[in-house]
């Protein structure tokens, strides 16, 4: 199938959306450039022209009122590509005037944490290792947090937020330090410590019955990529290409567990539930074990947040301030459907049993920003939203030791969230909050290791 709208503004499109992509890898681009390119260029441009070219222009996800009419397709088509661009203004001006990364950093900025490290590297290593396998293990089995469920478990003392954190990204900081203390003692690439890393992303991820995995891990290959070079990393092509073999088959392995896990019910089985039976799970299991097939081959599509939103919205006739302000006032409730899901599209969650699922449809932050309906507010949005990264960023880089890995995974975390956002807006300081949480405990844990080994020094 062609497109069916103006070809003039799918090439208006295309231009812009790979604009937004290869800018991610140009040589003064940091690390949210690249993310944020890699999210939306799948959300937007491949989604769209695959399901175009090969699948008739029909989506799995719901587009509202979107009609397929060419007109409707090249109205979402401008509006994508008018909140791309305050995108790629934003990165332009940050390397022209704000912040680029240095070619090369040769001073140590973490002392303190890398001397503990250096002193205790086997007792840290094997407590990681405790720690990420008894959080994962005691998540599958409690539902503390999990992707698409209602938690099972509350924790008191707050621990809930914590194995949250610790899920998200929090273990996943601690690799990226590990990984750049192992780099600073050998000044080369090792094998165990990147299987480690690779591992408690696995564990973590199928505990959160999340197929994500390629996130984390991602971020941190990458971070350890550009770290080659700016700390001087002697490395190999078969190090990276091993590593990358043992990550895909980790994280094939993880979408196929996870998968099957939702499909058949097994976590039904950690339900305390007099109705639930093993025979009956165990009869699902079987039953529902070729859907898994099917779940996998669309996730590598539809997995991706971007432009059924955006048909979604663009398409809603009731475009505006009021639905802008209304769509802020959403707050966190369980067994009920969200506000995009209520109003905006026809959701798939209606006949979803919402007693024991947390089923949410997204639109995507750039999709979000378009409920006024107004182009100028959209592009000055995606603007300000690239300047927030590179200040989050920059923040880290300072905060965090320079540690290029951690910044490439956090610059991460970041990139998710803008292209899933549109659930409870109003609560999204509380990632904020937690990202430079994370950082101010590594900074605090730096500054008084610094000083408890300067005192022994003085003494």
């Amino acid at each position: 199938m062609e497109y069916t709208g103006n070809k003039s503004i799918y090439l208006l499109f295309t231009v812009v959306s790979n604009t937004l992509l290869f800018y991610g890898f140009r040589k003064n681009a940091i690390m949210f450039d690249a993310f944020v390119g890699v999210f939306f260029w799948l959300g937007f441009w491949v989604k769209l022209s695959i399901r175009v070219a090969f699948m008739d222009g029909q989506f799995n996800e719901s587009v509202g009122n979107f009609d397929g009419t060419g007109g409707a397709f090249d109205y979402a088509l401008l509006a994508s590509s008018c909140g791309l661009s305050g995108l790629i203004v934003a990165s332009f001006i940050r390397e022209k005037f704000i912040f680029i990364y240095p070619e090369k950093i040769t001073n140590e900025n973490s002392e303190g944490l890398f001397r503990f490290y250096r002193n205790n590297r086997k007792l840290i290593l094997l407590s990681f290792i405790i720690l990420f396998v008894f959080v994962a293990i005691s998540n599958t089995y409690y539902g503390i947090y999990q992707r698409g469920a209602i938690p099972r478990t509350i924790l008191p003392f707050g621990l809930s937020g914590i194995y949250k954190w610790l899920l998200l990204f929090g273990f996943a900081s601690i690799s990226a330090l590990i990984l750049k203390y192992e780099f600073t003692l050998d000044k080369k690439t090792t094998y165990p410590v990147a299987i480690i890393c690779m591992l408690e992303s696995f564990l973590s991820n199928i505990s959160l019955l999340s197929r994500g995995m390629i996130l984390n891990v991602g971020a941190l290959i990458y971070g350890v990529i550009k770290s080659t070079n700016i700390y001087n990393i002697k490395s190999s092509i078969k190090y990276l290409s091993t590593s990358i073999l043992i990550f895909l088959i980790l994280f094939i392995s993880s979408v196929l567990i996870v998968n099957y896990m939702r499909s058949s019910g097994l976590m039904d089985l950690f339900v305390d539930d007099k109705n639930i039976t093993i025979d009956k799970n165990i009869q699902s299991i079987q039953e529902n074990w070729r859907k898994n097939k099917r779940t996998t081959e669309l996730l590598f599509i539809d997995r991706w947040v971007g432009m059924e939103g955006m048909m979604a919205i663009s398409s809603y006739p009731d475009k505006g301030w009021g639905l802008w302000d209304e769509a802020w006032q959403e707050k966190l409730v369980y067994k009920k459907l969200t506000f995009y899901d209520k109003y905006i599209i026809t959701s798939p969650y209606i006949n979803t049993d919402l007693s024991k699922h947390h089923y949410i449809s997204l639109p995507g932050i750039i999709a979000f920003c378009f409920y006024p309906g107004s182009f100028l507010f959209l592009f000055i949005s995606t603007f300000i939203l690239g300047a927030i990264a590179t200040i989050i960023e920059i923040s880290v880089y300072k905060l965090g030791g320079k540690n290029i890995i951690l910044c490439a995974l956090l610059a991460q975390v970041v990139a998710y969230r803008y292209a899933h956002f549109g659930y409870v807006p109003s609560q999204s300081y509380l990632i904020l909050c937690a990202l430079y949480l994370n950082l101010f405990i590594i900074y605090l844990s730096n500054k008084i290791l610094s000083y408890r080994y300067y005192k022994k020094v003085l003494v």
